[in-house]
Parts: C-alpha cells; structure tokens; sequence
C-alpha cells in the first residue's frame, strides 16, 4: 500500500475531491484526518472510512482559521503521534469578473483558497519535519495559470497557491520536506453539478464543458486523489516544487 503507516491530513474532506482522497490515503494504509468546517459531510467521509474498516477520525475547523489549523495538527500528532502528509484540498469558489467582484467575495476566496493552504503549510511543517520529513500536497487548479474571465478572484488565489508551492519546496527541501502542487480541470463533484443546473438545460451546458476536453469528459474524484496519493506517496519521491497538470488535455488546446 502506498501510504502503510504515514498520518495524513486531508482538508475540505468532506465531499468531492476531499472525500475521495481521504478514502483512498485510508485504503492505501494512511491514518487520516479528515478536516471539513460542515460537519455532517465530514462525519459522513468518517463513515466511509470506517465502513471499509480503515482508520480515520475527523476535526472539525475552518482552514482560513489559525487556530482550527493549530487544532488539526495537533490533533493528528496527539492522536497518531507524527504527522507525514498535509493535503491542503479545502477551496470555495465565487463566480464573478474583476470589476464586479466585491472585495467581501475577494476576501473570503482568499482566505480558504491560498491564506488556508499558507497556513496549513506553517503550522504542519514543524511537525513533518520532527517526524523525519513528507509530503504537502496543495490543491491549486488549470486556472492557476490560464484564466477565465469569470473567476477573477479564484485564477488569482491559486496562480498564488503556485507560487507558495515553489517557495515551499526550496525551502523546506533539506528537511527532508517535499512540497508539490495539483491542478485540475473541471471534476464532477457536487458544486460542479449546481453550476450546471444554474442552466436552463443543465445537460446541454455539461455536454458543452466535456466539447473542450481532449478526452471528451471531466475527471471524477477518484482520479484526482490517485494523483493526489501519488505526490503524497514515496513514489514520488525525486519530485518537489511541481505542477502536476491533471486536466484530461483541457490546457494544451490553443484554437
């Protein structure tokens, strides 16, 4: 199994891409933490867990929080006594183009999109390091580096969480620290599912998204946790500061 005994967090675990790497890390031998500020969808991801007879327990915190990421790290080593994986998954999406985004909306994006993945980082460093060195793995996305005009803020947040990424794995690489960053396109997880049915005809609009995908569909879940488990994994080993592009060709089309 890919992660037989390391202690990982995942955060925004509690459904999408969140919920399918928290049980899959489990089912690869990891013990997790599952961190989602909604409850229920977390005790929910714990279930799954559990069901399979994995371990896991779940911390309830909002990552924008200092203290609720204090929490999750110190929980995670109290509870398991190490901590070798963060993946800072947790992200909220607003729609809107710059001029009409509100500062309120700026902010709140930046405070769970790229501020939660800084303060994820700071406060599970010391501990992966105490605990020999690991792996973070930060959720940033295809429009952290190409933009689409109606998500000003969210393009801005990740194009950071980019760069925090790089930043990170110089720095913490001779502690034994590996610091790599995802991005996907579009997955077909539930706040996908509620843009679509903004639509008149919600099928008509999906159909529409899959026409500019080499591959003709979006990623589920699951395949994005693979990758996700991957960077998490010592099989990736000999990689830190990367850009792990997971977008079914999305990016490599020009006309």
């Amino acid at each position: 199994m890919k992660l037989s005994g390391k202690v990982a967090i995942v955060t925004g675990a509690g459904s999408g891409i969140g919920r399918a790497s928290a049980v899959l890390f489990a089912g690869e031998g990891a013990h997790v933490v599952i961190v989602d500020w909604n409850q229920d969808a977390g005790e929910e991801t714990l279930a799954a867990i559990r069901k399979n007879g994995h371990t896991a327990l779940f911390c309830h915190a909002d990552v924008s929080k200092v203290q609720d990421v204090r929490r999750m790290v110190d929980t995670a080593v109290r509870e398991y006594g190490k901590l070798d994986v963060l993946f800072n998954n947790a992200a909220i999406q607003i729609m809107g183009k710059l001029a009409d985004t509100s500062e309120e909306d700026w902010d709140r994006i930046h405070s769970v999109n790229l501020r939660g993945v800084f303060l994820g980082c700071k406060y599970a460093l010391p501990a992966i390091i105490r605990s020999g060195g690991g792996s973070i793995v930060n959720m940033s996305s295809a429009l952290g580096f190409v933009g689409d005009p109606d998500l000003a803020a969210y393009g801005a947040a990740k194009g950071g969480v980019i760069a925090l990424t790089k930043t990170a794995a110089m720095a913490y690489g001779p502690d034994k620290v590996r610091v790599n960053c995802l991005c996907p396109g579009d997955v077909d997880t539930p706040l996908l599912q509620d843009f679509f049915n903004s639509f008149p005809d919600p099928e008509s609009m999906r159909q529409e998204v899959y026409a500019k995908y080499a591959l003709r569909r979006i990623a589920e879940p699951r395949e994005i946790a693979e990758a996700a488990a991957f960077l998490a994994s010592d099989a990736s080993s000999f990689m830190t500061g990367s850009v792990l592009v997971v977008d079914g060709g999305l990016t490599s089309r020009c006309y």
